[in-house]
């Protein structure tokens, strides 16, 4: 990236001292906080810092991510400083496997709830985490295993114009009309919020009945009650209504005759 961060007046850069003394202190879940100009991926980046030992509580942002990913291999990109594009490492050490699948449901409940307070705008989940306003997508959520720790990296839309949407079913707070698009601000809140998700359902051993994560996410869940269609990763289509999340985080999806049937991947189509 060439050129001044502020030749985009409407587009300022963060600013990681601050960030830092927000968010970094003693006894905090946030132990670094890196603004970088530019990179490929900031899930890539931190899944090779994950190797290399580092510690719980790291967070990487870029403001120009060139080779971004999202669920199901799909590609991500936004201009630069145009939203957030942020990675965290988290270390769950004595959370069950079988309750890991929270950790991505977990961001999305803290996103929409960062974006609520920060933006006043109605932020849901569509089933796992992403975040829309209404049926257009706002912000996407990645978490990855990386020797037995856990790389979450967040994509969200924050002053992208119409013509810079990267397809027409996405959004920006921009176009949403929030009431703040300042960056800096949003991602204090967003980190204040996944550390305190996070930490509680770690708290209660990844039981996301017991911690309140379960009930928060169905409150925040656009999916629920809706008629839906899953294509599973085999190719295999499940259609009926979306009537519950289950302990794991699968989304429960009682078909026309009846049957309840638990996914835990696959892309969910919202049908109206």
């Amino acid at each position: 990236m060439t050129g001044s961060p502020w030749t985009d007046l409407d587009r300022p850069p963060l600013r990681q001292a601050e960030l830092e003394r927000a968010l970094v202190r003693p006894g905090g879940l946030w132990r670094s906080i890196d603004v970088v100009a530019e990179t490929g991926s900031t899930n890539a980046d931190m899944a090779e810092r994950a190797r290399a030992g580092a510690p719980e509580g790291t967070v990487l942002t870029a403001e120009l991510q060139v080779s971004g990913r999202g669920r199901l291999d799909r590609t991500w990109f936004a201009p630069a400083r145009s939203g957030l594009a942020v990675s965290v490492l988290l270390r769950p050490e004595g959370v069950p496997a079988s309750r890991m699948g929270w950790i991505p449901l977990l961001t999305g409940v803290a996103a929409a709830t960062a974006v609520r307070r920060h933006a006043e705008v109605e932020a849901r989940l569509k089933w796992p985490n992403d975040v829309l306003i209404g049926e257009r997508k706002l912000a996407g959520i990645l978490a990855e295993m990386v020797d037995g720790a856990v790389v979450v990296g967040i994509g969200l839309n924050v002053t992208l114009r119409s013509s810079e949407l990267p397809v027409p079913t996405a959004t920006s707070l921009l176009l949403e009309d929030a009431v703040s698009t300042d960056r800096d601000p949003l991602l204090r809140l967003l980190l204040r919020e996944l550390a305190e998700v996070y930490q509680r359902w770690r708290d209660f051993d990844g039981d996301a009945g017991a911690s309140g994560l379960r009930g928060a996410y169905r409150e925040l869940c656009a999916t629920l009650g809706r008629r839906v269609r899953v294509q599973l990763p085999g190719r295999e289509t499940v259609a009926g209504e979306a009537v519950d999340v289950d302990e794991t985080g699968r989304l429960v999806i009682q078909t026309p005759e009846g049957e309840d049937i638990a996914v835990n991947a696959g892309d969910i189509i919202h049908v109206r």
